[in-house]
This record gives C-alpha cells, sequence and structure tokens, in this order.
C-alpha cells in the first residue's frame, strides 16, 4: 500500500469498533529501509532490510510500535513538557523498560493550563518526589487498549477503575461530547484525544489535561 493511499485510509477510517473512543484518523504506514554489510564467503555484501509498521501521528512525528514509550515520546513536539518532566523525575528508565505500560499523556497545552509557574516549580530537583507522584499517576502498570477500557466500563455500569503506578485508582468513562475521559479522585477529569498509540512495551493515550493525585 503506498503512502497517499494510507493517508486516505488513514483519514477514513475509525480505530476501534466501539463508538466513543478517540480515533486514530492520522494513522499510516511507514517503511523504513535498514542498511548494513553482511560477511558471505569472506567477502562484505550491501543488504537492505525493509519494515512496515502502522504508525500513529502525535506531535507531528510518526510513533513506532518498535520503538518504547520513551523513544517515540521525545519525537513528539506536542510533549516536550512531559518529557522534560520524565527526566527531571527520574523516570527515563523505568518508561524504557520492558512494561507493559499506559501512559496517559498530557500535551504541553494541557501542562500550560496548570497555574502559572507550576510547571517551573515542579521541574525543580527539591520537587522530584512531587513530581515523581503526579507523573506516575498517569501510567497503569498494563496495556489498557481503547478496546479493554471500553469493555470494562461497560462491565462496570459505564465506569472502568485502574490503578496507577502512584497508588491511587483513575476512572475511566464516556464524556458528554461521546467521548471518553480520565477522572482522578478529586473528580477533575482529562480527554483522551488520540488513543491506542501503540508502543513496544505498552500503549499511550494522549490527554488534554493534567490530573493529580491527592
Amino acid at each position: 500500500m503506498n503512502y497517499t493511499k494510507s493517508l486516505a485510509i488513514a483519514a477514513l477510517a475509525v480505530a476501534f469498533g466501539i463508538t466513543g473512543l478517540a480515533t486514530n484518523a492520522n494513522a499510516i504506514e511507514v517503511t523504513t529501509k535498514t542498511d548494513a554489510l553482511v560477511k558471505t564467503d569472506g567477502m562484505l555484501k550491501a543488504t537492505s532490510t525493509l519494515k512496515t509498521e502502522n504508525t500513529v501521528m502525535v506531535g507531528g512525528a510518526a510513533m513506532y510500535p518498535s520503538k518504547n514509550i520513551i523513544e517515540n515520546a521525545v519525537n513528539s513536539e506536542d510533549h516536550t513538557t512531559l518529557v522534560a518532566a520524565v527526566k527531571a523525575a527520574g523516570l527515563v528508565d523505568t518508561l524504557s523498560g520492558t512494561g507493559p505500560f499506559t501512559v496517559f499523556a498530557p500535551t504541553n497545552e494541557a501542562f500550560a493550563k496548570l497555574p502559572k509557574g507550576t510547571v517551573d516549580t515542579l521541574l525543580k530537583t527539591e520537587n522530584k518526589a512531587k513530581l515523581s507522584n503526579i507523573l506516575t499517576y498517569h501510567v497503569v502498570p498494563m496495556k489498557l487498549t481503547a478496546a479493554k477500557i471500553a469493555a470494562d466500563a461497560k462491565a462496570n455500569g459505564g465506569t472502568a477503575t485502574y490503578t496507577t503506578v502512584e497508588g491511587e485508582t483513575v476512572s475511566l468513562m464516556e464524556n458528554s461530547d461521546g467521548g471518553w475521559m480520565i477522572m482522578d479522585n478529586s473528580k477533575h477529569s482529562a480527554n483522551i484525544t488520540i488513543a491506542d498509540v501503540f508502543q513496544s512495551n505498552g500503549v499511550i493515550h494522549v490527554t488534554d489535561t493534567v490530573i493529580m493525585p491527592k
């Protein structure tokens, strides 16, 4: 399938069979080429390998399912604040690990909604523990696909509840627009704007607001 055709199909496709959970309208197929030298019969020969992956565009960059959460996140122009926070909190190795993890990933605009000066204060060394708690509250230690979230919600009266790495729970439910949102224990919520961005060690769901543990 060529690039143009992939874009056309992606623009029309609905990412999930269950109504409401955000669609990956910007999903595309990307083919990468890897060149290598292989020794055969005592001689070096150039070889090329083509690999096609179903990616999702986030922040102007393709998110590759063969890469881990950190390897993909650093390329998203919409998540520079999140990446800086993850580094400041010392969570790079954790989110590069085997997982699986589900990350509800606030965009730069989501962080900008916080009171003025909040992000700068959280990034200070003395606030590392608090920053870590906030970030790990956005991480669930399992792979929660869009379909699983919707199925769990359907089986539990419309709300799916999960325990985060931070230790407290988050709840997911449909919002008034027919999309889906994640809610903290103080009843503050964030909308999922892009779902099912698959990673080698889990999945990312992009959100428009930072939620907070108590």
